[in-house]
This record gives structure tokens, sequence and C-alpha cells, in this order.
């Protein structure tokens, strides 16, 4: 159907469903906010969880639908570039944060651990790509061990919560995750009804995803454009758009575990991507289908959340500009890898 489309027709689609994607996100942060607080889980395991998993549904279903379609560059480099581009993103809301830097405001050691685990999970695909292929049932065996990662490393970080090892030295710039103060209005609204509403909005999101999926693929092949570049630097990009926007508003709500639970959180699910496209990818192994500029994105993934991941350590009180240091490599790492990418493409 979308081949009669016109091309113009196509960028229009792209562009309403981004804007889906975008608008969806502006509620989506309050709730979380809202049910962080109802239901005890906190704002760093509500962000790596709840936020995190719906921010990223529209980007999910875009790599579904690219596997499902053949394009295996496509849904790989739009799983990591959203990644990377997610990243770059935590370095924008720490410009918004003024009072200090974001990374030391937001202590909270359940992000310091899913960092970690990202980092692990990142690293499996070069894992698989360096090895002999094989498949189970045309799934490779790095697909089956991302989930079983991830659900335990959720179960590690509730019981991190719960029963801490380690903790941060509070300083007066440390903003403490409190319940927050609910108005008459706000106390009316069941938390059932607060999650109908959370889910509802998951599921436009995941509409505008399969558009954005679809018109895409489309452009990518009437363009002539490179996959990896489309995935990386367009549908990725578009798609982590509800994570700039929530986090961006966690910070200015003051919800700061929030912001930066939910782009680690949200970074870390992205992996399940791989795991999903790989699945629907029908031509064997996923990660041996995709090339090296999709593995030139994983490699920056690494290092810009190491890089993050040291800042959250460090916890530099101020740097350059009111801003860490860490934010201010993150951006340029990110902005460089661009370079490259659109350079090689």
């Amino acid at each position: 159907m979308l081949a009669q489309w016109s091309t113009s027709g196509l960028f229009a689609g792209f562009a309403v469903a981004a804007l889906v994607v975008f608008i969806s996100g502006l509620r989506l942060t309050g709730l979380a906010d809202k049910l962080a607080d109802r239901t005890g889980l906190g704002e760093a395991i509500t962000g790596a969880v709840l936020l995190g998993a719906a921010t990223s549904l529209s980007g999910t279903i875009v790599s579904i639908t690219a596997a499902y379609d053949g394009f295996a560059s496509l849904a790989y480099s739009n799983s990591i570039g959203g990644i990377a581009a997610q990243t770059a993103f935590l370095a924008v809301a720490d410009v918004t944060y003024r009072k200090a830097n974001l990374e030391h405001a937001a202590a909270e050691l359940a992000n310091i651990f899913q960092s970690v685990v990202l980092i692990v999970l990142l690293a499996l695909p070069l894992l698989a790509v360096n090895v002999t292929e094989f498949t189970i049932f045309a799934v490779h065996p790095v697909s089956l061990a991302i989930p079983v990662i991830y659900i335990l490393a959720l179960f590690a970080t509730r019981d991190l919560r719960e029963t801490p090892m380690w903790r941060p030295v509070s300083t007066r710039e440390t903003r403490t995750d409190s319940p927050d103060k609910e108005d008459g209005e706000t106390r009316r609204t069941s938390t059932a009804r607060l999650f109908l509403s959370f889910f509802a909005l998951m599921a436009v999101m995941g509409v505008a995803g399969w558009v954005i999926a679809k018109t895409a693929a489309e452009i990518t092949g009437r363009m002539a454009f490179s996959e990896s570049l489309v995935g990386a630097l367009a549908t990725a990009v578009v798609t982590s758009l509800p994570e700039l926007v929530t986090t961006v508003a966690a910070v200015r709500r003051g919800a700061l575990q929030l912001a930066v639970g939910g782009i680690i959180g949200g970074n870390t699910f992205d992996t399940l991507f791989l795991t999903a496209a790989d699945v629907t990818y029908r031509d064997g192994s996923l990660y041996h289908a995709a090339g090296m500029e999709d593995y030139f994105w994983t490699v920056t993934a690494i290092l810009m959340t190491g890089v993050l991941l040291g800042g959250l350590i460090l916890r530099q009180r101020m740097g350059p500009w009111r801003i860490g240091l860490e934010s201010v490599a993150l951006l340029v790492i990110y902005a460089g890898a661009i370079a490259i990418q659109a350079t090689a493409g």
C-alpha cells in the first residue's frame, strides 16, 4: 500500500507518527511519577521498568516490523542507535537542571547497577558476531540470553533498593526520592485508572511506531539510503523523543531519579529489541545479518554508557557550564559518531 504513496506523503506520515510519539511522551512522565509514589517502587525502579518500557514501545515496534520485512540492519541499528541517542538526551537534561550536575543530584545505586547491566547486554551482540553463526529455529542463543539477564537484573535491582550494601554520600545538592503530596483531584484518581491511562498511551505509541517503521523502510528503499543510517539517525532518534520529553519533564518536576532511571532503564529495555527482532527475522541470525556500521553504534553505545557510569560514580558537583564533565563528553561522543556515520553513509 505504501508503495503507491508519494515520497512527500511518506515523509508526512513519518512526521505525523513522530508527533504522536512526542505528545504521548509528555503525558507519561506525570503518570509514572504518581505510580512510583502509589506503588512504593520508587523513582529509579519505576523509571527503569515502567517508564523505560513505555517510552521504548514505539522503538520496539519499529525493530520488530523492520526485521519481519527483512530489513536486518534497520532493525538492529534502530535498537542500538536509540540507546546512544537516549544517553545523549540525559546530557541535555543535565543542561536544563541548573542547581548541580544531574548525576550528582540524582544519586541512586539502582541506576549505577542498571548501567553495569546495560554494558553487559551490549557486549553480547559483539560476542555473537565474532563466533560462527548458530541458531535455534533461526534465533541466535544470545537473543535467548538477553531477556533472561534482563529479568534477573530487575530482581537484583529490587533487592538492591530494599537492602543496599552501598549508599551514596548525601550532600546539600542531593535530591532524595520522596513521595510527592497529591492534591484532592489526584487523590480521587484510582491507581487502576492511572495504570489504564498509562497503558492506553503505550498502545498509541505502539501504533505510531508501526507507522514509523513502515514509512522509514519505504523511504530507505526509494531514496537508496543506508539502512544503518536511517535506523540510527532517523527512526532511533524519532522513537527516542519520548525519552527526551519525559526526562526533561521529570527534571523540571524534581523527579531526578526518575529522569536518570528512565533513560538507563529505557536503554536496558532497548536491548530486548534485539531479541524481538531476531525472532521475527527469519533469514538466520540478526547479528550476522547486521553490518559493521551497525556494530559501530554498538561500540559507541558501550563507550557512552561507560562514561555515564563513571559520572554516576564520581558524582562531580559542578563542571563546565554548570553541567558534569561526563555530560560534555557524552555530547561530544554522540556528535562525533553522527559525523562519522554521516560521512561514511
